[in-house]
């Protein structure tokens, strides 16, 4: 059953009934209930409005509330049937996008519908294990000088009192030297993504080249001047499956989404012969027209 469940023709057939299905559901929508005048509520919509009701205002409907709901989602079909007679919805680019959205949503369902089982995973991880390499992570302090302050002398600032601390320890008292600094005077264990979110790129990426064991600088932040002392350094590494197995499942399955729709799509695509206007005095070319597309001489304006 699990070999079958994996078949990509099935994967296909079920595809192509769900497509089938909305497309007839839709046609049924427009050419039948768009033109009825009966309106028919089941059960389950009335208790999916009271449920609504209550996971909102944590308590049941009293009946004239439950009264007014029923009636708006009265309202809301008749007045979607009488847009829908008046084709209000042909030249709507919301509704169009809205509609094109269902159709991508209903392609990436077909993917993840299936579970891979561990020795899958195991396996696309294998081959993709570098989008999951973990950076190196580096524990320093830092003394901050402030251009707010300063102005101009900030960087100048820093650079003396480098001279002051070179062989220092980086618990050196050094307040008379420094700035306050709004957030924190020690980081522990941070990736360069992480610091590039505090202090930005430009800090982020000066700091992962220190060395550890000395105070250094000036490195500049977008917050200013800094000394820096690297502590100790984490290399990079790889991890096991076992410890992104839940990280590998969530990557795996956008990947089969995007698959699962770009293929979706292609076959959709390959149905219409598409026109494209090609503006006088541009050759339709590869980066102008697509393959697939047919290009239509513009009009000369009279």
């Amino acid at each position: 059953m699990k070999n079958l469940l994996r078949e990509p023709l099935l994967h296909f057939l079920i595809l192509g009934a769900m497509l089938f299905g909305v497309y007839a559901y839709a046609e049924w929508r427009i050419d039948g209930v768009g033109s009825s005048k009966q309106i028919q509520l089941s059960l389950d919509e009335l208790s999916q409005l009271a449920l609504l009701f209550q996971s909102q205002w944590r308590r049941e409907p009293t009946q004239g509330e439950f009264s007014r709901l029923v009636e708006n989602k009265i309202q809301g079909e008749v007045l979607y049937r009488e847009a829908l007679a008046m084709g209000l919805e042909k030249s709507d680019e919301i509704v169009k996008r809205r509609m094109a959205q269902k159709m991508q949503f209903l392609a990436e369902d077909v993917a993840s519908a299936r579970e891979p089982d561990n020795a899958e995973l195991a396996a696309w991880y294998a081959k993709n294990a570098d989008k999951f390499a973990q950076p190196n992570r580096v524990s320093f302090r830092h003394l901050y000088f402030s251009p707010d302050r300063r102005g101009t002398r900030a960087h100048d600032d820093a650079a003396n009192a480098l001279a002051k601390l070179a062989d220092q320890p980086q618990d050196v008292k050094a307040a008379s030297l420094v700035d306050p600094f709004m957030f924190q005077d020690y980081y522990r264990e941070r990736a360069p993504e992480q610091l590039a979110k505090e202090f930005g790129p430009r800090f982020a990426i000066a700091v992962a080249t220190l060395s550890p064991g000395s105070w250094q600088g000036p490195v500049e932040s977008g917050l200013g001047w800094h000394l820096v002392f690297v502590d100790t350094v984490v290399p990079g590494r790889v991890p096991a499956f076992e410890e992104v197995e839940a990280d590998v499942k969530t990557a795996w399955l956008a990947e089969q989404k995007a698959l699962a729709w770009q293929k979706a799509y292609q076959d959709m695509r390959a149905k219409y012969t598409v026109l494209v206007p090609v503006p006088a005095g541009v050759a339709a070319n590869a980066q102008f027209v697509s393959p697939a597309t047919a290009p239509v001489p513009a009009k000369p304006a009279p």
